[in-house]
C-alpha cells in the first residue's frame, strides 16, 4: 500500500508492526505501532559490518539467519493466538528485506499482510504534510498568561469539560521554560514529537475550537512545526490572569521536583547568567541555598519571565492585544473547571461573532451546561 494511503488508514489494521530495530523504533515510530524487530541493534550492526567489509554474500546468509530465527520468535510470542482475520499492517526502513521477510512469514500462515511502499521513510513523508495540511484546517485558540498562572492545568480541565485540546508541552516532555525539564527526564525526538502532533491533529474535528497554550518557537530542545506555529500565532487568544502569591504557589507545586533538587535547579540557573546577568544569578542562587523557594520564585518572576512577557506575545500572536480576561479565583480543581467553561463561552461568543452560519451547532459550553 502506499504510504500516504497507509497513514490515512491506520488505525483501520489490527496491528501497525514496525520491525526495525530497536534503536530506530525508540528515535520514531507510527502512533500505536508494536516494535517486532527482525533485528536487533547489535545484529542489525554486525550484518551491515559484513556487508561493507567482507561481502554482501556473506552478510545475507547471516543476515537470513538471525531474521528466520527472530521471525519465528516473535510469531510464538505474539501471535501464536490470533485468529486468520488478523489484518496487520507492517513496515521496515525502506519496505525492503526485513519487512519482506516478515510480511511473506506471516502471510503464508495465512493472515492478510499489508506492507508500506517505501516503508517508514514514506510514512514519515507523508505524515509531515498531513501534519501541515492539518494545521491550516483547524481553529486554535490560544490560552495566553504570565508564568505560573496555571495554562496547562486550564487545558486539562478544557479536556475534562469536553473540548479538544493540543498540549504541546506534554507531548515534548517540557515545560517550556530554562527550568521546564523535569528531574530524570529526557525530551523525545524531534521526529517522534512531530508524529506525537499528527496523532493529535488528526482526532480534531475542524468545525470545532482547538485550545492550545501560547508558545514560542522552541520547547526545550524541540521545534514546533513552522506550519502549527503559524496558525496558532493567527488564532483566536484568550488571556488567563492569575495573583503573583498564587502564582508562586501554584509554581512551588508544579515544581516540586525540581525545588527538591537543588543542585540541578542552581546548576539550570546559571544559563541565564548572559541574559540577566552574574549579580542577579547570584541573588537567585543565594535564595535557593537558604531555602527561601517562595522569595526566590517571585523574584524570578519579578525579573526574568513577566518584563518581556507582553512585548512578546503583542509581536507573535496577532489577537494577544484585543483578548478577554479569564481572571483565576484559586488553584483547586473547581477554580479551573469554572475558568475553563468561561473559556469555552469566551471561544463560542467568538466563533458566532465570526460566522453566524455556526450559531445552530451545539458548541461544548452548551453540552457541558445540557
Amino acid at each position: 500500500m502506499d504510504a500516504a494511503e497507509a497513514l490515512q488508514k491506520l488505525q483501520s489494521f489490527s496491528a501497525v508492526i514496525d520491525v526495525r530495530s530497536p534503536s530506530e523504533f525508540a528515535l520514531d515510530h507510527m502512533p500505536g505501532a508494536q516494535n517486532w524487530p527482525v533485528l536487533d541493534d547489535a545484529e542489525r550492526a554486525e550484518v551491515g559490518t559484513l556487508y561493507a567489509q567482507v561481502d554482501p554474500f556473506v552478510a545475507n546468509k547471516r543476515g537470513a539467519t538471525l531474521i528466520a530465527r527472530n521471525i519465528a520468535n516473535h510469531i510464538e510470542a505474539h501471535a501464536a493466538e490470533l485468529p486468520k482475520s488478523w489484518t496487520p499492517l507492517v513496515y521496515c526502513w525502506r519496505g525492503g528485506n526485513r519487512s519482506g521477510a516478515m510480511a511473506h512469514i506471516l502471510a503464508r500462515i495465512g493472515f492478510s499482510v499489508v506492507l508500506v511502499q517505501g516503508g517508514y521513510r514514506s510514512l514519515r513523508r507523508a505524515l509531515r504534510a498531513d501534519l501541515e495540511q492539518r494545521s491550516g484546517q483547524l481553529q486554535f485558540h490560544v490560552i495566553c498568561g504570565r508564568t505560573g498562572c496555571g495554562k496547562s492545568r486550564l487545558l486539562q480541565s478544557l479536556r475534562e469539560v469536553g473540548a479538544q485540546v493540543l498540549d504541546l508541552e506534554a507531548l515534548a516532555q517540557h515545560r517550556g521554560s530554562v527550568l521546564g525539564l523535569e528531574p530524570g527526564e529526557t525530551q523525545p525526538s524531534q521526529k517522534l514529537f512531530e508524529t506525537r502532533v499528527w496523532a493529535d491533529l488528526r482526532r480534531f474535528d475542524p468545525n470545532r475550537p482547538v485550545f492550545v497554550e501560547a508558545e514560542s518557537k522552541k520547547i526545550g530542545a524541540l521545534h514546533v512545526p513552522d506550519a502549527l506555529m503559524e496558525q496558532m500565532r493567527q488564532g483566536h487568544c484568550i488571556t488567563l490572569e492569575l495573583e503573583t502569591n498564587l502564582r508562586v504557589a501554584l509554581l512551588l507545586a508544579d515544581y516540586a521536583q525540581l525545588s527538591a533538587d537543588r543542585p540541578l535547579l542552581l546548576q539550570r540557573l546559571a544559563s541565564l547568567r548572559a541574559l540577566r546577568g552574574a549579580e542577579t544569578v547570584e541573588r537567585w542562587q543565594e535564595l535557593i541555598t537558604q531555602g527561601e523557594l517562595a522569595a526566590f520564585t517571585a523574584d524570578i518572576l519579578q525579573h526574568h519571565y513577566d518584563p518581556s512577557y507582553t512585548r512578546s506575545m503583542s509581536n507573535h500572536f496577532r489577537a494577544f492585544d484585543a483578548a478577554p480576561v479569564v481572571a483565576l479565583k484559586g488553584i483547586d480543581g473547581e477554580s479551573f473547571r469554572d475558568a475553563a467553561l468561561k473559556v469555552v463561552a469566551l471561544s463560542t461568543a467568538e466563533i458566532r461573532s465570526e460566522s453566524p452560519a455556526r450559531a445552530s451547532v451545539q458548541t461544548q459550553a452548551e453540552a457541558v451546561n445540557g
